[in-house]
């Protein structure tokens, strides 16, 4: 706990101050944040939205999944779920990024058929890759990195079951993008169906 509490000592002292009337103005806005992008990325510790892309607070929304999932809609609900429908329903924001990573736990877990058996909760999260994973097959070259790219276009397609989300799309209120950050070189590539890769658009 000292390294926290030294960081957040650091964060008043050193940090605050420099942004004490950003920080002001979104605590007495009476109206909702209005931040401009949904980001959906894995939940491992390398990956940092704001730091990527030097973000300030108040302008991404963030959820954050072990393996940055997204499990298509389903009536009953959740927290992804309710995090998603309530960016994009109350907040409005106009564009969606789905962000995987290099070296992903997760997908390599799924790839390299780790046995999950002491780790049944894991196990059955994972299972929203299956259709994926089958797809990507043992026989890729990188087969992590094919299935990371390959999961990001398919939780783009299961984020787009959210009615929120189908309607802004439909309506052209919202741009849904996915990407992959590569931590070693700390580029950034834009992943589509066609699983091609291009430089992210501002």
């Amino acid at each position: 706990m000292t390294d926290l509490a030294s960081g957040v000592t650091h964060f008043q002292h050193d940090v605050y101050p420099g942004k004490a009337a950003l920080f002001a103005e979104l605590a007495t806005n009476h109206t909702p944040h209005t931040p401009h992008t949904l980001f959906i990325s894995c939940s491992d510790a390398r990956v940092v939205p704001e730091l990527i892309t030097t973000s300030e607070p108040g302008e991404l929304f963030v959820i954050r999944t072990a393996g940055n999932l997204v499990p298509a809609y389903a009536s009953g609900g959740d927290g992804i779920a309710a995090s998603i429908e309530y960016a994009v329903a109350v907040l409005g924001v106009s564009r969606v990024v789905v962000c995987g990573h290099s070296g992903c736990g997760a997908m390599t877990a799924v790839a390299e058929r780790h046995d999950l058996g002491a780790l049944p909760t894991i196990a059955q999260w994972l299972r929203h890759t299956d259709a994926t994973a089958a797809r990507v097959g043992a026989g890729a070259a990188d087969p992590v990195s094919t299935l990371v790219r390959a999961n990001v276009v398919a939780q783009l397609s299961n984020l787009a079951t959210h009615p929120s989300v189908t309607r802004a799309l439909a309506d052209g209120a919202l741009v849904a993008e996915g990407w992959v950050f590569d931590i070693g070189t700390g580029t950034v590539t834009v992943v589509d169906g066609a699983d091609s890769a291009t430089t992210p658009a501002a």
